[in-house]
């Protein structure tokens, strides 16, 4: 369920970057510039996120394996 959620959102990121990045001036002699620097390195670092959490996630079958553990309660005798 989560990685639908990381893929919509790196998808949207994507999208977004696709329409923005002809639109921005890079230009570092106003504020205009500045701001378009900031809004590309935060839709950078969104993307990141997002790829981290698809490739990094664990695994379906490692989750329910851990999940079906049942912890043995252990017996003393004193």
């Amino acid at each position: 369920m989560k990685k639908n959620r990381y893929l919509l959102c790196l998808l949207l990121a994507a999208f977004m970057l696709y329409f923005a990045v002809p639109r921005l001036s890079i230009n570092l002699d106003n504020t205009q510039g500045i701001f378009s620097l900031t809004w590309l390195a935060f839709a950078l670092v969104v993307i990141a996120g997002n790829l981290t959490g698809i490739l990094y996630s664990p695994k379906k079958s490692m989750r329910k394996m851990q999940s079906g553990r049942v912890k043995k309660k252990s017996r003393s005798y004193h």
